[in-house]
């Protein structure tokens, strides 16, 4: 029983960690922008498609 106990707080302890560090890296975040917008990473926001 002691086994079990402490196998059950390793994972309570453990899963959340894993959690926020799968999240930590955020630039896979898909960002939406209007059509003849593009996002632009440098100013953090959608900005005029320029077509050449």
């Amino acid at each position: 029983m002691k086994i079990k106990t402490t196998i059950a707080a390793l994972a309570l302890i453990t899963l959340p960690a894993l959690a926020s560090a799968m999240c930590a890296d955020k630039t896979h975040q898909a960002m939406s922008c209007a059509e003849g917008t593009v996002w632009d990473a440098g100013s953090q926001a959608c900005v005029a498609q320029i077509n050449s």
